[in-house]
Order: C-alpha cells, then sequence, then structure tokens
C-alpha cells in the first residue's frame, strides 16, 4: 500500500457544514441521509420504501398501539425502520473499513505505524499520569466531605448544658 486512498482523506477533511436537524448516527437526517438514500435508490444500490423516505421521522407507539409519550410529556418520535436499518448497516460497514484500513497499514508498514504507537503510548503518559493525581485529589476531597456529614448527621448537636446558678458570696 502506497498512498492513502482518496475515501480515507476525505474522511479527514474538516467540513465548514453544520446541519442541526434530526440526526441519525450523529448524522444530520434531512441534508444527508435522505439525499444519500434518493441517489443510491436512483442508482439501484439500495430499495429503501419511497413511504420512508417521504416520511422519515413518525410518531412512536407502544406496545398496545398507543402514541408513546417522554417522561415530559411530549410524543416521541422515531426514524423509519428501512432508514435505522440502513444507517445501522452502513455504520457496520464504516467501522469494518475503518479496521480494514488499520490492519493494512499496520501489516504494509509495520515499523511506521509502531513508531507511531510508540510516540502516542510516550505522549500520553504524563497526561495519563497528571489526570490520575487530579483524580485522587478529587476523590479524596469527596471522601473527606462525605466523612464530615456522615459524623455531622451520626452526632445530633447535644443541647448545650444548662448552666447551674451559683450565687456569689
Amino acid at each position: 500500500m502506497r498512498d492513502t486512498p482518496n475515501y480515507i482523506k476525505s474522511l479527514l477533511l474538516p467540513n465548514a457544514k453544520s446541519p442541526r436537524g434530526r440526526r441519525v448516527w450523529s448524522i444530520d437526517l434531512e441534508t444527508a441521509w435522505l439525499p444519500f438514500f434518493l441517489a443510491t435508490n436512483t442508482m439501484g444500490d439500495t430499495a429503501i420504501p419511497a413511504d420512508a423516505l417521504g416520511c422519515p421521522i413518525r410518531l412512536a407507539y407502544d406496545k398496545d398501539g398507543s402514541v408513546k409519550f417522554s417522561k415530559t410529556g411530549r410524543p416521541v418520535s422515531r426514524v423509519a425502520r428501512p432508514i435505522s436499518d440502513s444507517v445501522t448497516l452502513i455504520r457496520q460497514n464504516f467501522v469494518a473499513n475503518l479496521q480494514q484500513y488499520a490492519e493494512q497499514v499496520a501489516t504494509d508498514r509495520q515499523k511506521d505505524y509502531a513508531k507511531q504507537v510508540e510516540m502516542a503510548t510516550t505522549a500520553g503518559k504524563p497526561i495519563i499520569a497528571h489526570d490520575k493525581v487530579e483524580l485522587d485529589k478529587a476523590i479524596q476531597l469527596q471522601l473527606e466531605e462525605a466523612m464530615r456529614q456522615a459524623q455531622g448527621e451520626a452526632i445530633p448537636e447535644a443541647p448545650e448544658p444548662q448552666k447551674e446558678l451559683v450565687t456569689a458570696q
């Protein structure tokens, strides 16, 4: 393997667009998934039903057939099953491609890959050590606070003893 494939390079380029609609696998449904699936249907690569593409967000229903509501009282929506199933398949294939690419680079360029692993491990050690120290401090503070609270609850404040009046002589 000599050059990085273009599909991998394109994943690493910044994209200024930042859509704000319903997301499926953290990708915007309206501006990414729907146009993609319309294109794949057009090319004959998928056969997602027209009703799923025409109404991709649907009401969710409980097992008894009634409309499902969240704890806040809002109706719950879901993505049409054919779309969510297709996204799941793409996600699984995406992960497989990432793993295959990494494995191929690690095999074809063993020394360079091992050097990257060593550099990353060495660079990460001070951060791990710092985080460990900070976490230990934070846990110790929480423990001390919990002990103070437990002691305060366990030992109710005894009323101040009444002073005896003594007459002066």
